[in-house]
């Protein structure tokens, strides 16, 4: 029997203002909106995606019992975290200051500030959360291969 194929495909954020989410995530963020469906006034998903990702986030209204902004911790990988950070700066998203690893090679959970020197792939980091308080992680891969 083979194995099947799992990929996470859309990850449900839970907001209470969907207008001012919507405008977020897509004028500030970028993400590009896929879907925009409200068949009545009890339901609304609205589909957004990352440019270049293979995974979708859904805001809307009837999607989750879950309050808004208690999403923690979702990783967008980039190749260039100091680029991207200064993208989302210029658009008004609050991003924290760049931190990477540290001890380099013996990582125990402690960080220093600024990028890793060597730019290790998922080494460095900053933070910032969306206006109802789900919380982002930028994290840079691939920066020599960019």
């Amino acid at each position: 029997m083979r194995t099947p194929t799992l990929s996470v495909e859309v990850i449900t954020v839970p907001v209470s203002n969907l207008e001012r989410a919507l405008w977020f995530y897509v004028d500030q963020v970028g993400f590009t909106l896929d879907v925009d469906y409200s068949p009545n006034d009890s339901f609304r998903v609205v589909r957004l995606t990352p440019a270049g990702s293979g995974c979708s986030i859904q805001i809307g209204k009837g999607l989750t019992d879950a309050p808004a902004g208690s999403l923690r911790n979702v990783y967008l990988v980039v190749t260039d975290l100091e680029a991207a950070r200064i993208r989302l700066l210029e658009r008004g998203v609050n991003v924290g200051e760049i931190r990477h690893k540290t001890p380099v090679g013996a990582w125990d959970g402690g960080f220093a500030a600024g990028l890793d020197p060597a730019r290790g792939d998922y080494a460095s980091f900053a933070n910032f959360n969306d206006p109802e308080g789900n919380s982002w992680v930028l994290q840079e891969r691939g920066y020599r291969n960019g």
